[in-house]
């Protein structure tokens, strides 16, 4: 086999496991826990430390965008837009974590990444898009919820790489 078929098959493996996992994301989308809080994550998560970095970020996104739309974009497209933004960059940055420290470490930063710090970013935003549960109230009503529902997320994520990850 030359190198440009083993390429293209290591690419066409890697689509069909984005797309596999966007559709468990899909499934979890619908297991909500508040609003558009739901167990959406998970997978992309689990792609951040199977498959990368880029592949988690991707897989986050679709994951929130499914899960905003299956819930009727409740604080708007723009918001949720931004919000698919900063999961996509806590994902993204969860893996990286992952491949330069350890699991640990990536745990902590996804749950604070994804909890804390992305309804910190989005809190100014909810003012501008004059959103009825804004600013301070925003991060006061999401911070404890959407913390709860990253540590399922991420650990979950990491404890099916850590017993599936290696034989798949």
């Amino acid at each position: 086999m030359n190198q440009k078929s083993i390429e293209e098959r290591n690419t066409t493996r890697k689509l069909v496991y984005i797309s596999m996992l966007v559709a468990i994301s899909f499934i979890g989308s619908l297991i909500k826990i508040q609003g558009t809080i739901a167990l959406d994550s998970m997978p992309g998560f689990f792609a951040a430390l199977y498959l990368g970095p880029v592949s988690g970020a991707i897989v986050a996104g679709i994951g929130h965008i499914l899960t905003s739309m299956s819930s009727g974009f409740p604080l708007t497209l723009p918001m949720h837009l931004l919000i698919t933004f900063g999961m996509g960059v806590a994902v993204y940055l969860f893996g990286i974590i992952y491949k330069r420290f350890n699991g640990l470490a990536a745990c902590i930063s996804g749950i604070l990444l994804n909890g804390v710090a992305l309804v910190l970013f989005l809190a100014p935003f909810t003012v501008l898009l004059g959103i009825p549960l804004n600013g301070m109230a925003f991060v006061l009503a999401m911070i404890v919820p959407l913390s709860l529902a990253s540590a399922v997320n991420v650990i979950l994520a990491y404890v099916i790489y850590k017993t599936i990850g290696k034989r798949i």
